[in-house]
Formats: C-alpha cells, sequence, structure tokens
C-alpha cells in the first residue's frame, strides 16, 4: 500500500461511517489523545494498537498489550498482516486501513428513479390504497349505504398504509440514506391493487369455469404478491444489492406456503384452503355446461351409499374392539 494511508471506521453492515488520513507509518491506535487516529471507545487501551512495516515490505497491526486485544473473525491476534481487505475489531470498533493505491469498483450505474420521488407517487399510492380498501368494503357490504362508515375504513386503510410505509422508510433512511416514503406507499398501493385483481378475476374464473383450484389454493397467490411487494420495498432501500433478492423471495414464498399448506391440513385435514368453492356470483357468467337434476340425485345418491358403508365400517370396528376387551 503506497501512503497517505486512510484508517476507515465500518458499520456492522460493512458501510463506511468515517475515514480518517494518515500521512506515514507507523499508526498508533488508541483513546490516548496521543495517538495518530483516536478510537472514542471504552473497550480499548490508551495506546492500542500500531501499525506498522513488516519485515517483507507489507503492513501488518500489533497489539501493543491491551486487554481486549485485536481480534479477526472471532480470533485475537498479537500481530496480524493487514492489507486493504482486512477487517479488525479494536474493542468494539471495526476498522480497516487502505493506501492511496487500493483500486476501487467501476461506477454504477443510477437506477434509482429520482423522478419518481415525492409528492407524485404518494398520492399515487394512497389514491391505490383508498380504492382497494374501499372497493373491498363494497363488495363485502351487505346492508344499505352509509357514506361515513366507507370513510372511517378508508382513513383506517389509508392510516395502515402510512404505519406500513412508514417503517420501510425508516429502514430506508437509516440504511439507504433517503425515506422515499411516496416509493414505498406507491409499492404498496400497487401491491394491493394487485392483491384486489387477482382475487376478482380468480373467483370468476372458478365461477364460470367450475375451476375450484383458483379459490382452493389462491392464497398462495396472495402470498407470492406480498413476498414481490417486500422484494421492491427492500430492492428501493438497496437498489444495488438485488443479487440475492429473488432467492430470498422465493425462500420467503417456500416458507409461507408451507405454513399455510400445514395449517389447512391440521384443521381440516386437507391441504386447499375451501372444502368447497363459496364464490357466489351472477348465473349469466356460468360457462360450465349445466348438470341435470337426476345427475345431480345421482351423484347425492352415491355419496349417501358411501357414508352409509362408512358409518358401518366404523360401528364393526367399534364393537370388535369391544369385544377384545
Amino acid at each position: 500500500m503506497k501512503p497517505p494511508y486512510f484508517i476507515e471506521t465500518l458499520a456492522r453492515n460493512g458501510d463506511v461511517l468515517h475515514r480518517h488520513r494518515v500521512n506515514d507509518l507507523p499508526i498508533t491506535l488508541g483513546r490516548s489523545y496521543g495517538n495518530d487516529f483516536i478510537l472514542d471507545d471504552a473497550h480499548t487501551a490508551a495506546q492500542h494498537a500500531v501499525v506498522e512495516l513488516a519485515e517483507d515490505g507489507g503492513m501488518r497491526i500489533r497489539d501493543l498489550g491491551t486487554q481486549n486485544g485485536i481480534v479477526v473473525h472471532g480470533k485475537r491476534h498479537q500481530t496480524l498482516p493487514i492489507d486493504g481487505t482486512t477487517v479488525v475489531r479494536l474493542g468494539h470498533t471495526r476498522l480497516r486501513i487502505r493506501g492511496a493505491d487500493f483500486p476501487v469498483e467501476a461506477e454504477v450505474a443510477d437506477t434509482t428513479m429520482h423522478a419518481w420521488e415525492g409528492g407524485i407517487p404518494a398520492l399515487a399510492g394512497l389514491a391505490l390504497i383508498g380504492m382497494f380498501t374501499g372497493v373491498e368494503e363494497a363488495l363485502s357490504d351487505a346492508g344499505n349505504f352509509q357514506a361515513i362508515r366507507y370513510l372511517l375504513i378508508i382513513a383506517s386503510g389509508l392510516g395502515a398504509g402510512l404505519v406500513w410505509s412508514g417503517i420501510w422508510a425508516l429502514a430506508n433512511r437509516l440504511f439507504g440514506g433517503h425515506a422515499r416514503l411516496g416509493r414505498h406507499l406507491f409499492i404498496l398501493g400497487s401491491g394491493l391493487i394487485a392483491l384486489g385483481a387477482w382475487k376478482a378475476v380468480s373467483s370468476v374464473l372458478a365461477y364460470a369455469w367450475s375451476a375450484e383450484v383458483f379459490t382452493r389454493y389462491g392464497n398462495h397467490v396472495a402470498i407470492l404478491i406480498l413476498c414481490v411487494m417486500i422484494y421492491y420495498h427492500v430492492g428501493t432501500i438497496r437498489p444495488h444489492r438485488r443479487g440475492a433478492f429473488p432467492r430470498t423471495v422465493g425462500v420467503m414464498m417456500a416458507l409461507g406456503s408451507g405454513v399455510v399448506l400445514m395449517s389447512n391440513l391440521q384443521s381440516t385435514g386437507r391441504l386447499s384452503d375451501e372444502l368447497y368453492m363459496s364464490v357466489m356470483l351472477p348465473p349469466s357468467l356460468r360457462q360450465s355446461p349445466d348438470h341435470s337434476v337426476d345427475e345431480f340425485m345421482g351423484n347425492a345418491a352415491k355419496l349417501k351409499a358411501e357414508a352409509d358403508a362408512d358409518r358401518k365400517r366404523s360401528v364393526k370396528d367399534d364393537d370388535d374392539n369391544n369385544d377384545d376387551e
């Protein structure tokens, strides 16, 4: 490494909190004001360590007889060769030292869409959240229309959306430098509209063509939509680190679907969400052929015969068990 040297204080996630320039070796580190780099850490000594030239021409860091020492990857070292990638822990402080010749990565393209921030996405997101809440209430409302009740429900939905988006915006501020509340509101609103659209379309398809798979396993698509929402929330916080996000979303999807399937199996003995299709829509939407009354009665008779046979077997098994006792 060539001078000048830069001592970087790191956060636990690896982000640089502070850089300090030192022109020459050796570099002393500790809490004392006589050091080249002062450590504001009660778990470090007054003269804690020194960075110096090693015999092979490289650099090394040496412990000056401290109580907590120099720790790298959980192991304590008395003397340790270092380069620009070595992260050492002195007390509770994480450091690394780089020279002026340390190579930096190429410039990253700005994909954060700075124009899509602020009031416009925030208003769009709030409008989408309000639309979803109002339409959901209208579809399930069987009573008389009351404007004040709808206003209260929409206001509650907007409040919940602001809380959800505010949590993500706080994380964005802490880990990304900017809150981007408007974008998080838009992500939430878009996800809710996608969820509502899926429920409407799947219900129509299930009713029109007797495709019960759409209602029996539709919650898994809802879980997928939620995972995609979280993907975009996290991608807004860390737009340049999306490489592992799809795998994370896949794991979340698998875990969520697995929990739903196991819960259904435990509560009803079936993997499906519903035992029968409960969607009721206008008969004009039906596209599958109608079944005659005779066919219905024949199927009912078959079910009755199977139920009677199961009941007889159950009674016989109980009698056999009583005889054995």
